[in-house]
């Protein structure tokens, strides 16, 4: 058990430059698995989250071969899926869309339950209502699902029982299996799902409508192809970075922005009263995505009128909507935060608290937040959740005095050596192992 020591209330100062997607890496190391040839991956992010998924991989039978940020797959000629390790599976809910990258290796298989942030109940169901289109029988068992995808055959249309991420790329994933044209309605268009597009698009799947609501896939019945492929930045690990400039006050420069999943963020704050600029516009690695340097500019902030509330890209995403949180608690007014789409993700709000915000619980998924505070040092744990932890860190950076964050694996699921990235913008931070949870 790690944990961070923070002497917060620093201003920043630099330049960080934002990561490789882990939404992105885990669905693409999902969909390797439909290539018999080798895949090599790109500005793959080094956290615990891949971590895990190397450790399936791995136990299933797949040559797995790291270089810095570079993961090079080998899949076996038969997946050995009774070898499963079900310990790291468990520890991430994206393995559930190895159901769909395995359907045409394996006949009949076994998918532990997914496991990952702990925000109440999270249905499976859409996913297993998307692959049964396709033939494949799926029986949930105690731990798991049971698989058989013995009749696959093509799914013709399918429309997505709720229009969500992981969901559309585990529909992706299966259609571009098939060799029959499928049309995928109720997509999303956001920054993972294009990443799983422009991939497929390299192993010669034929994919229109990239970045609407509606896909249209014609597949291969077998794909056999030395692909190589450059993750898009990370939108998410931005907004963080954003998050913790604004909140410490801090001029900051910000690289490799994916610009277009963060506009209506920075329109909102922009309309808060945030000042920002945008001092370079150029193309990702995949000569794909648009990437920004992003300049934040220390500001006096106003809350705004109407209510922030994550939505399907083109919204405000919904793992960025937390990072509003510490940022409207510096705002002059109260702000309704509705985060209408997890059960419990709001309760861990409240947490900022004890550092001295002010935010009332009105249910499950709203809150109300009071401002302007200044944060306060405390000692806590971090909730059991990725961005909830991680707001709180933003919090501890911008208080003064010493805190402590306890138990920080769920940062370190996606966030790569952030205590370093952090020190080298001026936060006083390290990450240290908690003696008082080993066993003597």
């Amino acid at each position: 058990m790690k944990y961070f020591k923070i002497n917060g209330g620093k201003k920043l100062s630099g330049k960080i430059a934002v990561n490789g997607s882990k939404n992105a890496t885990v669905a693409l190391l999902a969909a390797a698995m439909i290539n018999k040839g080798k895949t090599t991956l790109k500005n793959v992010p080094q956290i615990e989250e891949v971590n895990r998924w190397v450790e399936i991989l791995e136990s299933i039978g797949v040559k797995v071969e790291r270089q810095e940020k570079t993961i090079i797959l080998t899949a076996p000629a038969k997946i050995k899926i009774e070898n499963i390790n079900i310990e790291a599976a468990q520890k991430t809910r994206s393995a559930i869309m190895l159901i769909s990258g395995l359907i045409r290796n394996s006949k009949k298989y076994f998918i532990p339950q997914a496991g990952g942030c702990k925000l109440g109940a999270r249905t499976i169901k859409p996913h297993l209502f998307a692959i049964e289109k396709f033939g494949v029988k799926i029986k949930t068992i105690d731990g798991g699902f049971e698989v058989n995808s013995e009749d696959f055959k093509p799914a013709g249309k399918v429309v997505l029982y709720e229009s969500g991420d992981t969901v559309t790329e585990t529909a992706l994933i299966a259609a571009a299996q098939s060799p029959s044209k499928t049309i995928i309605k109720m997509a999303t268009a956001n920054y993972m799902v294009q990443d799983i597009c422009f991939f497929l698009e390299k192993l010669g799947v034929k994919i229109k409508g990239i970045g609407t609501g509606t896909l249209e896939i014609v597949g291969l019945k077998e794909i056999n192809k030395n692909v190589t492929y450059e993750i898009s930045e990370d939108p998410i690990e931005a907004m963080f970075f954003i998050s913790t400039a604004i909140v410490t006050k801090s001029k900051l420069v910000i690289e490799r922005c994916p610009i277009e999943f963060l506009e209506l963020e920075l329109l909102k704050l922009e309309k808060m009263g945030q000042k920002y600029n945008i001092l370079k516009e150029y193309k990702s690695k995949n000569n794909k995505t648009d990437l920004v340097d992003l300049e934040i500019i220390p500001s006096k902030l106003t809350a705004p009128e109407d209510k922030l509330h994550g939505m399907p890209f083109p919204g405000i995403n919904m793992d960025n909507l937390p990072f509003f949180v510490p940022i409207v608690a510096m705002a002059e007014g109260r702000t309704l935060i509705h985060d209408w789409s997890y059960e419990n993700r709001a309760i861990y709000f409240v947490d900022l608290n004890r550092l001295g915000a002010k935010i009332s619980l009105l249910d499950p998924h709203r809150v109300y937040v009071e401002g302007p505070i200044e944060f306060k040092a405390a000692e806590m744990m971090s909730p059991p959740a990725l961005r909830p932890a991680a707001i709180i860190l933003v919090a501890m950076l911008a208080a003064k005095g010493n805190s402590i964050l306890r138990d920080v694996y769920s940062i370190n699921r996606g966030y790569e050596n952030l205590e370093e990235r952090l020190r080298s913008v001026g936060a006083e931070i390290e990450l240290k192992d908690d003696e008082s949870s080993l066993e003597l």
